[in-house]
């Protein structure tokens, strides 16, 4: 079976080098927030280009913390998406605050600017823009109605590690960004792990805080906290894997370009690459309105494709009058049922992907 994504390829990819990074950690005798933390943290805040990193444990917590970290609470509201994974809102729902949902751009699959007025509220404070499947959302236009009515950007950048918007990295533009590093992530760990990215050093530090019980000094907590610390033999793989991310992005780029050249004449609508965005293919997305049909055609043919994501947010039975649709979303409506996330990581096979594009031509 063709998997649609494959942790394991990668860490045989780089067997030698994480096999040592362990043992490193393993030998030194510290586990939590010591060296190789410290490290990947720099490393990571020189790779997005931002002036601070804080690791955190997912990227879930990565959200909670950015918002805490921006005096996000009780009663607060919160744009973003309801095309998204589940994680974006239930880290709204954390702090207290209340997710509103908007529509997304047929074409990115990210947040509609458009739809950020109807959503505005006197409670509003911050915006999500969720950068999906690879692809950075319209940032222009969602930072200049944030700088307009005062609200804070946090960029998701959970799917999109390396990916720019106008030559700059995703991450790097809003006040933070947040990013996972769940296995099957574009740079993903072993296990769990997030980050919050920022250039403003008081954000960081209340980020650093917050995610070890609010101290600013051991065991004296200056403001109510938690505990979401990214490991010390999660950042020693990250930090061997961080080194070819950029060429493993190319590869991801290579695949899609297959998949483009042979699916073109195929019913389907494939990924649109938009100007000044560089997609970084995390999942490749396309459309088609025999999706479920489709889908048992290529499982029948080895390929196991994904869905990302089969049920909006807005139609999860957990959020039932929980949270606030600013408006209809026909757009989220439509696109959740005929997207089909086919096969694709930097260690797929040539032949594989042969194999995905000659099942789709089959299909009748």
């Amino acid at each position: 079976m063709i998997l649609c994504s494959h942790p394991r390829a990668q860490y045989q990819a780089h067997r030698s080098e994480i096999d040592a990074a362990i043992r490193r950690v393993l030998e030194r005798g510290v586990y939590i927030l010591g060296e190789e933390v410290s490290a990947f943290e720099q490393e990571f805040a020189a790779f997005v280009g931002v002036a601070h990193a804080v690791g955190c444990g997912s990227g879930t917590e990565a959200l909670h913390l950015a918002l805490k970290a921006c005096g996000i609470g009780n009663g607060d509201e919160v744009i973003t998406v309801s095309h998204t994974a589940v994680a974006t809102v239930a880290a709204i729902e954390l702090c207290g605050a209340i997710p509103v949902l908007v529509d997304i751009e047929p074409d990115s699959f990210t947040i509609d600017p458009a739809a950020l007025r109807q959503a505005l509220s006197p409670r509003t404070k911050a915006i999500i823009p969720v950068h999906l499947y690879g692809q950075a959302a319209d940032l222009d236009a969602v930072l200049a109605f944030a700088k307009h009515h005062g609200l804070r950007v946090i960029e998701d950048c959970c799917q999109a590690h390396g990916a720019t918007y106008r030559q700059r990295r995703v991450g790097s533009l809003g006040d933070l960004g947040c990013f996972s590093f769940y296995p099957t992530k574009n740079l993903g760990a072993l296990g769990d792990g997030g980050m919050v990215v920022t250039n403003q050093a008081e954000l960081a530090t209340q980020v650093k805080q917050l995610r070890e019980y609010g101290w600013a000094e051991r065991y004296v907590s200056q403001t109510p906290g938690w505990n979401s610390r990214l490991d010390e033999i999660q950042a020693a793989i990250l930090r061997v894997k961080l080194r070819s991310l950029d060429l493993d992005n190319v590869a991801r780029r290579r695949v899609a370009a297959c998949y483009d050249s042979a699916l073109q004449d195929q019913n389907l609508d494939l990924p649109r690459m938009l100007p000044g965005r560089e997609h970084v293919h995390h999942l490749y997305v396309v459309r088609s309105r025999q999706r479920d049909c489709l889908l048992a055609h290529l499982k029948k043919s080895g390929v196991a494709a994904g869905v990302h994501y089969p049920v909006p947010v807005h139609r999860q039975p957990a959020y039932a009058g929980r949270i606030r649709c600013a408006d209809a979303l026909p757009v989220t409506e439509t696109v959740a049922q005929e997207i089909i996330s086919l096969p694709i990581y930097p260690e797929l096979s040539d032949k594989d992907v042969r194999t995905v594009v000659g099942a789709i031509q089959t299909f009748e």
